[in-house]
C-alpha cells in the first residue's frame, strides 16, 4: 500500500476537484492501481476519457505525468533512451583539437544520455511516483509489447554501458488501448483491467456542463442526446464524450441556445470526422440528429 489515496470515495472527490467525473467502477480500478500498486490497462473507444484519466490522476497526486505515445514501428530507443550522437561527436572533435586522446568510455556517461519517457519514469526522484502513461499501446507491435512487459515486471532497465538502473519510486503505470488489436494475455495478466464505456446521457451532461460551464443548459442536454443517436448509425468513428465537449463548446461560441437542424448542419464537423459519416447523418436527417423522432 502506498498511502497516496485514502479510499475510493476520496479518489472520486479529488478527481471531481480537477473536473474529471469518474464513476465508481473506474475510480475503484484507479485506486487499486495506485495502492496495490499495479499497472492498469484502460480500454475503450476513442474519446471516452482514458488519457484524461491518467492526466487527472497525475494532477491530484501532484506528480509528473510522463507520456509515451505509441505508434506503429516504435522501438526501445524512442521509448527508453538513446545516446546523444551529435554531442558525442562534438566531444570527439574538441578532444582532437586539443591533441587529447579520445576516451571512448567517457562518451557513454549520463551526460550523453537522452532519457525517453520510460527511463524518465524509472529515474524519477520522487517523493511520489510519477504517472507513466503508455498511450494507445495497441498501435505498437508485439515486440514492443514484450519489451514493455519486461520493464514493468522488474521496475528497472539495463543500459549496457551504465549497468542496471532500478526505480527508487516505481511509476504508476496507465496503459490505454482503443482495441485496434487484442493485447497479449501475458501483458493483461500483469495488469489490472478496466473497460471505459460511453457515459450515459445523464453522466455525459454532467461532464459537458463541467467542461463548458458557459453553455446553455438545453444545448448540453440536446448535444449529449444527439451524439447518443449518432452512435446508433453505422459510422466509421463513433463520437465519444470528447466530441460532445467540443461540439457544445463550438455551439456556445456561436451563441446557440438550443439545438436545431440549422445549427447541426453548420457544426456537425465538430462531432463526425469522416465525410462518409457526415453524409450518413445527413441522409438520416438533420432534424433527427437535433431532436430525434
Amino acid at each position: 500500500m502506498t498511502g497516496l489515496i485514502a479510499d475510493v470515495d476520496s479518489l472520486i472527490e479529488r478527481l471531481d476537484g480537477v473536473d474529471y467525473l469518474a464513476d465508481r467502477g473506474l475510480a475503484t480500478a484507479l485506486f487499486l492501481a495506485v495502492e496495490l500498486p499495479q499497472p492498469i490497462v484502460l480500454e475503450g473507444e476513442a474519446g471516452v476519457g482514458k488519457t484524461e484519466a491518467a492526466k487527472s490522476l497525475a494532477r491530484i497526486l501532484d506528480t509528473p505525468l510522463l507520456r509515451l505515445q505509441c505508434y506503429e514501428g516504435i522501438d526501445s530507443a524512442e521509448a527508453l533512451y538513446e545516446w546523444n550522437y551529435a554531442r558525442q561527436l562534438l566531444a570527439i572533435r574538441v578532444a582532437e583539437a586539443r591533441g587529447e586522446a579520445v576516451n571512448e568510455r567517457g562518451l557513454f556517461t549520463p551526460d550523453f544520455l537522452v532519457a525517453r519517457p520510460l527511463l524518465q519514469a524509472i529515474e524519477h526522484a520522487g517523493p511520489r511516483p510519477a504517472v507513466l502513461l503508455v498511450d494507445e499501446i495497441d498501435r505498437a507491435d508485439d515486440e514492443f509489447e514484450a519489451f514493455l512487459l519486461e520493464l514493468l515486471a522488474e521496475d528497472s532497465v539495463t543500459i549496457p554501458e551504465l549497468g542496471t538502473i532500478r526505480a527508487a519510486h516505481p511509476p504508476i503505470v496507465v496503459l490505454t488501448s482503443n482495441r485496434t488489436r487484442d493485447l497479449h494475455d501475458a501483458l493483461k495478466r500483469r495488469c489490472l483491467y478496466h473497460w471505459i464505456d460511453y457515459p450515459d446521457i445523464t453522466h455525459a451532461v454532467r461532464i459537458v456542463r463541467r467542461r463548458v460551464p458557459s453553455a446553455a443548459a438545453p444545448v448540453a442536454d440536446q448535444a449529449a442526446a444527439a451524439v447518443a443517436r449518432l452512435r446508433l448509425l453505422d459510422v466509421q468513428k463513433p463520437p465519444g464524450i470528447a466530441e460532445v465537449i467540443d461540439w457544445v463548446a463550438a455551439l456556445t461560441l456561436l451563441g446557440v441556445k438550443e439545438l436545431d437542424a440549422e445549427s447541426v448542419a453548420t457544426t456537425l464537423g465538430s462531432v463526425l470526422k469522416y465525410s462518409e459519416d457526415l453524409e450518413l447523418a445527413r441522409s438520416r436527417g438533420l432534424e433527427w440528429v437535433a431532436v430525434g423522432d
